[in-house]
């Protein structure tokens, strides 16, 4: 095999991959062997018809395909480390010749890894957040515990009030008609929760179990059915129950309950310190993003098509993983929503591009500053993973090959390098908000 590079416009580059005639023979004979057992003519056995036969038949180009797909997925990767170029995008492959007797010759283009010219990285403004944590947040965290512990109790004693669950009979009418679809029974309606049309659930308050009520409502202009899109209707309602929460005591036995602590003072100030670590940590990924953002700002780069087109799959892959854990699949997805492949990759470009260009300059920092990362800090990560994992480190550390261990090594120098940019980062003030007019 030989390859020859051209360096194309805009980071990307032509490998022209050359295949000994010899090797092309040895692919076509194993396209022969994997398929013969499918084709069957006149006079012989199937399985048993040679080569030259069938190559008369059908025509030499028959075994061609297989033959260069295999030749093509064998060769390839010799030709991209033997290139010497940092490849970053998937080929497009172009078979340029493929005859019996002859060397099989492709193409592949490629993208390759684009240079960075950096800007200003060290010393970027950033917008200072503050992390403070006030006893009205403290107070809210706990009300939602408590309502997440409420029991529901049936009120009698009261009329339904909002955030009360109204168990109600209905039956809708247009113009003095009942319609499909529109009527029920023993039907719990949280109100409040906004899950039926228009204002339905607030003509229900100050309504008493056992009332019977006329509900006037407007169905929405693009209501999914679209015979009721538009109409007014009217609903008759029965409210059978009305039931509420009961909010747990705020005592040290909901502390009790609801934490490992003994006391409220000690759950209150433990909730204080989550909250205020839940913003520090929200504050220092937004200062991250902020200063990576300006930095990219300040960098010069050109970054080739086809690195945001495999960077855009890769994306789709890790929504499709993702969705798959809730046991949807993608075509499933696109079916529900009316999404196209097409219409996930425009969405994801931006980020897509965001994503690019944050690793790029992140990279050469690294190598601007020469981070190094050393044997202890890779134990340490590894460390740190298989307690995560639940497994032990040795083991863990035995299953990895050299490009998990590179992997690591390289999310370490990267991470290194933004340690390095938020210990230099300069906190501002955000601006005042000018009053309106």
């Amino acid at each position: 095999m030989s390859v020859q590079v051209e360096n194309l416009e805009k980071n990307m580059a032509k490998l022209t991959i050359e295949v000994p005639a010899e090797e092309l023979e040895k692919a076509i004979q194993a396209a022969y062997m994997k398929q013969k057992g499918k084709i069957s003519l006149p006079g012989f056995r199937k399985g048993k018809v040679p080569r030259p036969m069938i190559e008369k038949m059908y025509g030499v180009e028959i075994f061609y395909e297989d033959a260069a797909n295999e030749l093509i997925s064998q060769e390839y990767p010799k030709a991209a480390e033997e290139s010497g170029l940092d490849i970053v995008s998937r080929p497009e492959v172009d078979v340029t010749q493929i005859e019996k007797g002859k060397p099989f010759i492709f193409t592949a283009e490629v993208a390759v890894r684009p240079e960075v010219t950096l800007g200003e990285y060290k010393g970027v403004q950033v917008t200072k957040v503050d992390t403070a944590v006030t006893e009205e947040e403290v107070d809210a965290e706990i009300n939602r515990e408590r309502e997440s512990n409420a029991r529901i109790i049936t009120v009698e004693d009261r009329p339904v009030a909002n955030g009360d669950t109204a168990v109600i009979d209905y039956e809708g009418f247009i113009d003095g008609t009942a319609f499909d679809g529109g009527k029920g029974e023993n039907h719990s309606l949280v109100i409040g929760s906004h899950s039926f049309i228009d204002t339905f659930e607030e003509q229900l308050i100050g309504k008493n179990s056992g009332d019977e009520v006329e509900v006037h409502v407007t169905f929405p202009e693009e209501y999914q059915a679209e015979e009721l899109a538009g109409k007014a209707a009217v609903f008759q309602v029965k409210i059978n129950e009305i039931k509420g929460k009961e909010l747990p005591e705020l005592d040290d036995d909901f502390a009790q309950d609801v934490s490992e602590f003994d006391t409220l003072a000690e759950y209150r100030d433990s909730v204080k310190t989550r909250l205020t670590q839940n913003k520090e940590n929200s504050a220092k990924r937004q200062k991250e993003e902020e200063a990576i953002a300006k930095i990219v700002e300040n960098a010069e780069m050109e970054i080739p098509d086809a690195m945001v087109d495999t960077q855009v799959n890769h994306m789709i892959n890790e929504f499709a993983g993702r969705i798959a854990q809730q046991g949807l699949s993608i075509e499933q997805y696109m079916q529900f929503t009316g999404a196209t492949i097409e219409k996930l990759q425009e969405q994801m470009r931006p980020d897509a591009v965001k994503r690019i260009q944050a690793s790029l300059v992140l990279e050469q920092i690294v190598k601007a500053e020469a981070i190094e990362v050393s044997g202890e800090d890779v134990e340490a990560e590894i460390a740190r993973m298989a307690e995560m994992y639940g497994m032990e480190a040795e083991n863990l550390k035995k299953s990895m090959g050299d490009w998990e261990s590179d992997s690591i090594k390289k999310d370490l120098a990267v991470q290194k390098a933004v340690d390095l940019i938020l210990e230099h980062v300069e906190e501002v003030e955000a601006p005042a908000q000018e009053d309106a007019e």
